[in-house]
């Protein structure tokens, strides 16, 4: 019995100890726990509010720079061939650093690669040009983006891909909805300008470049500057509703005032890219093609868009269609550029939109 009491007096102390241990332990994890919830629910959101320039980080990406150690001036580092990097100086003097792709029946054993042969293809071009717009993060060398210039390559068409002020080799200048739809203004009707009537022009825009592009296309129509066709990939119909469904948003979205934390923000600082709006004033045909497995921009968005300009068209499916891709496919938000019949589709939207033409001008 006494060595009982011994044993038990030896390891009291221990138990005691081992419990005021614990709870210093977890009164340390609470007061992190706390902590770690104020600065990331609390602090951040409040300092995400009242700084634009986070705004137009996060919103734009435009520090994720992809792939690294670029060298633009030799595209052919990078698999493509018959490219010219070039760069185009704005009206407000901001240089945009552009690659000029040409149609694959046009490289040959005699093919040099010098300036006046670039302009020259574009210029007697009968072939239809394609401008990519890109989304936001990286810049022109993006390999799913490399993937798409190739694909148009093969489809013997040319393509001018460019970066938008502060992405790629582009000038650093003040980045805004604004900055970047007359970067991508400028670019569109200087190609408009050199093909001069003599081929299609289509614009492509992907992700955020999808709200570039219409943007774009509805200031240019009202001044009479409109190209043959609008694709727009995996698109979304304003930042607002974006913003709110992207994946990054999810965990703040249980606060009662995410809105006006995170959301209102964008809208009051001119990042709106109200595509729903504007697309009532793009003056050509539009193609949506949106992947059902995207999880960046889910696919509801893209129909809200084509149904807003449905709306706007009196429900005229020649100016506007949508294209859904299976999710089975696996192709996401990126990598439309990998669907198998995708060459078909645009075949058909370039076949079609250059026959309306010609039956329009006979």
């Amino acid at each position: 019995m006494r060595s009982s009491y011994l044993l038990l007096a030896a390891v009291i102390p221990f138990i005691v100890l081992d419990i005021w241990y614990t709870g210093i332990c977890l009164l340390w994890i609470m007061k992190v726990s706390i902590l770690t919830y104020l600065i990331l629910f609390g602090i951040l959101p409040i300092i995400f509010h009242y700084s634009y320039a986070v705004q137009k980080k996060i919103l734009f990406l435009n520090f994720v720079y992809w792939p690294l150690n670029t060298d633009f001036s030799k595209p052919e580092l990078l698999g493509l061939k018959g490219v010219r990097n070039f760069y185009l100086y704005t009206d407000e003097q901001v240089k945009l650093g552009v690659w000029h792709i040409l149609p694959q029946s046009l490289i040959n054993d005699t093919f040099t690669e010098k300036n006046e042969v670039f302009e020259t293809s574009l210029y007697n071009s009968s072939k239809p040009v394609f401008v990519y717009m890109h989304g936001n993060s990286g810049n022109r060398a993006s390999s799913h983006r490399l993937e798409l210039y190739k694909l148009f390559q093969n489809l013997d068409y040319h393509v001018v891909c460019f970066d938008y002020r502060n992405y790629g080799d582009s000038d650093k200048a003040e980045l805004s909805e604004t900055g970047i739809v007359n970067d991508s203004k400028y670019i569109i009707e200087w190609v408009i300008a050199k093909v001069n009537g003599t081929a299609p022009v289509f614009i492509w825009g992907h992700s955020l470049g999808t709200g570039v592009s219409t943007h774009a296309l509805a200031l240019l129509a009202a001044k009479g500057t409109i190209p043959t066709g609008l694709i727009l990939e995996s698109p979304f119909n304003n930042i607002i509703d974006e913003i709110s469904e992207h994946p990054f948003a999810q965990i703040f979205k249980h606060l009662p005032w995410f809105n006006w934390l995170i959301v209102e923000p964008f809208y009051h600082n001119g990042l709106r890219f109200e595509s729903d709006k504007h697309i009532k004033n793009v003056a050509c045909p539009v193609m949506i093609l949106h992947a059902e497995d995207d999880n960046i921009i889910p696919l509801y968005l893209g129909k809200k868009l084509y149904q807003a300009g449905l709306n706007y068209h009196k429900n005229e499916t020649n100016l506007i269609e949508m294209i859904r891709i299976d999710a089975l496919y696996g192709l996401g938000h990126k990598y439309i550029c990998r669907y198998k019949i995708l060459p078909n589709i645009i075949e058909s939207f370039v076949t079609k939109l250059q026959k309306n033409k010609t039956e329009e001008n006979t």
